[in-house]
C-alpha cells in the first residue's frame, strides 16, 4: 500500500467519523474517567494492524535472504517485519530482532496476542534471535531460514513452541 493510498484511507475514515459526530446530539460532560485510548484511536490502530496483516500475508513465498529487506531482494526475519510495518502503516522499527525486543513496548503472553502483534523467539538461550508477525489463531508470518521463503507457521509447531518468548503490540 502506497503512502498516498494510506493517507486517503485515513482521511476517508476521519471524514466518516466527523460526519457521524455531526449527526449526534451534544453530550453532557462525563464525570467518569475517559479510557486511555479513544474509539477513534482504537479504530485507527485496528486499521493499521489489518493493513500490516494483509501486507505480511501477501509476501508469503518471497525468498529468504540474510540482510534482505525488500520483496525484490528477499527478506530475513527483521527485514520482513521492518518492511511490512513501514510499508503498510508508516511505522519504523529497529533493524534487528534483538533491537526490536529491547523497545519499550510491554511484553505479551501468547494468549494475549492479536493480529498485527510482533512475536519474538530465542533459540537455545535468552537472547531474542527471531521475530515474526502474529496473524491470529496461533499462527504467524516470518522469514525463517536460508534457502526458505516467507511463510506461515504455528506457535504450536515443535521448534516454535519451545523458542517463543513473548509478543509485543505496536498499535496500542
Amino acid at each position: 500500500m502506497t503512502p498516498t493510498t494510506r493517507l486517503r484511507i485515513l482521511l476517508a475514515l476521519s471524514a466518516l467519523l466527523a460526519l457521524a459526530a455531526c449527526g449526534s446530539a451534544p453530550k453532557k460532560p462525563s464525570t467518569t474517567p475517559r479510557p486511555a485510548t479513544s474509539p477513534v484511536t482504537a479504530n485507527l490502530h485496528a486499521a493499521a494492524a489489518n493493513a500490516v496483516l494483509f501486507r505480511a500475508l501477501a509476501l508469503v513465498g518471497t525468498p529468504y535472504r540474510y540482510g534482505g529487506n525488500t520483496p525484490e531482494t528477499g527478506f530475513d526475519c527483521s527485514g520482513l517485519v521492518g518492511y511490512v510495518f513501514r510499508d503498510a502503516a508508516g511505522v519504523s522499527l529497529p533493524r534487528t530482532s534483538a533491537d526490536i525486543a529491547e523497545e519499550g513496548r510491554r511484553k505479551l503472553d501468547a494468549g494475549d496476542l492479536r493480529g498485527g502483534d510482533l512475536v519474538l523467539f530465542a533459540f537455545g538461550g535468552r537472547r531474542i534471535t527471531h521475530v515474526g508477525i502474529y496473524v491470529g489463531e496461533r499462527r504467524f508470518v516470518h522469514a525463517p531460514n536460508s534457502g526458505g521463503t516467507v511463510r506461515l507457521n504455528s506457535l504450536d509447531d515443535a521448534g516454535w513452541r519451545d523458542s517463543f518468548r513473548y509478543g509485543k503490540r505496536v498499535f496500542e
